[in-house]
């Protein structure tokens, strides 16, 4: 995309914005509280985790290209999808409780707006622009 007009053609609007950010707000509270129902780490760990996908904002030391990637990367629901079916299969409260808390802070980000990131620049996504117009 070459101009910051272009990067908001590919963002929703209106209700289904709206219904997206609905969505990230039920993922949240499920993950959250799955967590609770599966008695899993304590609740500090739950909390100290919950920004561990934030890492990922050192992809932008790369350039705006390779931060997308990153944090896309890291805020996409396939991460805690995939590592909750692993945790499932092996039976293991441990990958269960991480998937859960990665999924937590998925919907936590798309219900406070914002979204997977366009390589454009970290305020373009793909629930709107945010940040500084």
């Amino acid at each position: 995309m070459d101009s910051d007009k272009d990067a908001t053609l590919g963002a929703v609007n209106g209700g289904i914005r709206t219904l997206l950010r609905v969505e990230g707000a039920a993922l949240f509270a499920i993950s959250l509280g799955a967590y609770l129902w599966l008695g899993a780490e304590p609740w500090w760990v739950f909390l100290v985790l919950l920004l561990a996908p934030d890492i990922s904002f050192l992809g932008y030391l790369g350039g705006p290209r390779v931060g997308a990637i990153a944090y896309n990367a890291a805020h996409s629901t396939v991460g805690p999808i995939t590592l909750l079916a692993v945790g499932a299969l092996a039976d293991s409260g441990l990958w269960l409780s991480l998937a859960l808390i990665w999924a937590a802070h998925v919907g936590l980000d798309r219900a406070i707006g914002y979204g997977l990131k366009y390589g454009t620049g970290f305020g373009f996504t793909h629930l709107g622009r945010i940040g500084r117009q």
